[in-house]
């Protein structure tokens, strides 16, 4: 559903609240059903979670970001949307928001992802440079993540066919700076796309969230150089949650940024050595639907739950330690509803005590 202009307000002051990320996000639409309902019971909940303050966003600064982005000429898609990309949607937590700069149609497109390492090598960026040019004549639009070596070469040969850059600041944050003429050239003919707000600075933190849209927008993802423990891997075991296809290039095995992909190929990934090995294996499922999560279903009403956390909250915030745990497993030990179990950890997450972990897990904080 298109979202009205309120809603999308709402919509974008939810995901900008302290201490919700997207699991929490979608958790609160499903609870309550929209973002401003949401909002007013966001401070009642944080307390009953044992937070002591509470401060929502401003609307005012929902309202300066939109008009910001506007002047920009870009746009905000909520999950929700049509226009907002079928990979991304079909995502067990998708952004709840993104924020899009350039031609948006692309992101309709099927597309496949190319990353690897900062500090390439003259040959792997010439094959870089060659694969994203062939997969673009075959159809695909090409993803990266506007980072300097390989994906700067994949952006740079899919410029005139279709590119996508997801970067890890805001919209407006240019990142490498010298990568400012490449930024403005995709800008004219292709897209950047962000979770973050604008003017955010890319921080450590942020690049994770960045790979895993990388991930999520394309059929697969091709990794050509990339050295152990790089965030090219970091994409592809994304990729892997995700059920998307992952190519890997091989490299010599003197080479340390050959050993990320080498190790993929050893582990499964498609040997990769030209636009043809990944064509072959995408081409069955290109036009046809993501395999999405199943549906959750709607959270009972917060009156009814609030009775039943309330009995068990004091088992769990004994459950829970500094090692994060698996909620599926966390219920199971305590025997208690999964609805009301669900409802603590939401309250106590609002309250800033636990976290999130990748894997369904939580921990205190």
């Amino acid at each position: 559903m298109a979202l009205s202009d309120r809603e999308r307000l709402d919509w974008l002051r939810l995901s900008r609240t302290q201490n919700v990320g997207p699991v929490t996000f979608h958790a609160l639409i499903r609870r309550f059903g929209n973002a401003g309902e949401a909002l007013a019971e966001l401070p009642r909940m944080a307390q009953r979670g044992g937070g002591k303050v509470f401060v929502l966003p401003p609307p005012e600064d929902a309202s300066r970001e939109m008009a910001a982005l506007e002047k920009l000429g870009g746009r905000m898609i909520a999950a929700c949307e049509p226009d907002y990309p079928t990979g991304l949607a079909a995502l067990e937590q998708p952004p709840p928001l993104i924020a899009v700069l350039g031609h948006a149609h692309l992101l309709k497109k099927e597309m496949a992802a190319i990353v690897g390492a900062r500090n390439a090598s003259a040959l792997a960026r010439k094959f870089t440079h060659a694969l994203a040019r062939d997969l673009g004549e075959a159809g695909l639009v090409v993803v990266s993540g506007l980072a300097r070596g390989i994906d700067f070469a994949a952006h740079e040969a899919a410029l005139e066919i279709g590119t996508i850059a997801v970067v890890a600041g805001g919209i407006d944050i240019i990142y490498p700076p010298e990568n400012a003429a490449l930024y403005e050239a995709i800008r004219e003919r292709g897209v950047i796309l962000s979770e973050m707000p604008l003017g955010e600075a890319p921080q450590a933190r942020h690049f994770p969230r960045r790979n895993r849209i990388i991930s999520g927008l394309a059929r697969g993802v091709v990794v050509v150089e990339a050295a152990e423990r790089s965030g090219s891997l970091i994409t592809a075991q994304y990729a892997l949650e995700q059920g998307r296809e992952v190519f890997a290039v091989p490299g010599s095995p003197l080479d340390p940024r050959a050993r990320g992909a080498n190790r993929l190929i050893r582990d499964g990934a498609t040997l990769t050595e030209g636009a043809a090995d990944v064509l072959e294996v995408l081409a069955p499922m290109l036009g046809g639907a993501f395999r999405e999560p199943d549906a959750a279903a709607p959270l009972a009403p917060a009156a009814g739950l609030e009775d039943e956390a309330d009995r068990i909250r004091a088992r769990v915030e004994e459950a829970l330690g500094p090692a994060p745990v698996e909620i599926d497993e966390l219920i199971r030990q305590l025997g208690a509803p999964a609805a009301a179990v669900l409802t603590v950890l939401l309250e106590l997450e609002l309250a800033g005590r636990c976290r999130r972990q990748p894997g369904n897990r939580v921990a205190w904080t």
